[in-house]
């Protein structure tokens, strides 16, 4: 048993020398193991194949912007989670304003219930509609003065992107104009929060 154990041990000893050293390869630009990119983009390829070109390329300029909007979003929510958190402590969920609250609860309540999906259903923050988050960061603006240039600046980048958000979500085409306005403002917001 004591042999078992031992090579048990070198073994996984062994694995995490490997993993450290193919990590150092791969950040040199050296591939290890199989790339993922092809096969995901030759199943993505695989997927789309029945729909028209032009749908086809549309559905992937589109997935560029809501792959950057889902990022951005998530971004601002750890940005309010984490400046409330350090600001008013751990119970920082129950000084919001009770609109708010409410809205997300009930929303939370919703997908507890109705829904078969089983994705992310614990993070009050995450029931929060878009355009409420803005209202979130003034509220507690005390908090994100030092962080922003204004309140100003702050609603007037999140109206446009919700409006650009939602149009997103309801699967409609953007003209390249709006690509880059999108593209801007984030930019922009990223540079001065510091992302």
């Amino acid at each position: 048993m004591d042999n078992y154990k031992k090579d048990l041990r070198d073994f996984l000893f062994r694995g995490l020398m490997f993993e450290s050293e193919a990590g150092n390869f791969q950040r040199a630009g050296i591939q290890i193991g199989a790339d993922l990119r092809d096969a995901d983009e030759r199943l993505l390829a695989e997927q789309i194949a029945p729909f028209s070109l032009n749908r086809r390329n549309n559905a992937l300029e589109m997935a560029r912007l809501y792959a950057l909007l889902h990022c951005f979003e998530n971004e601002v929510r750890s940005l309010i989670r984490l400046t409330l958190e350090e600001n008013e402590g751990v119970d920082w969920w129950d000084k919001l304003p009770q609109k708010v609250k409410k809205h997300a609860e009930s929303r939370q309540q919703t997908a507890f219930k109705d829904s078969w999906l089983e994705g992310e259903k614990e993070d009050l923050l995450g029931f929060v509609d878009f355009g409420m988050l803005a209202a979130i960061i003034i509220e507690k603006w005390m908090f994100f003065e030092d962080i922003m240039p204004s309140q100003h600046w702050l609603k007037q980048r999140m109206e446009e992107l919700e409006k650009a958000r939602n149009f997103i979500a309801h699967n409609r085409m953007l003209l390249p104009s709006e690509f880059s306005r999108i593209y801007m403002y984030i930019s922009d917001w990223n540079r001065v929060i510091g992302l």
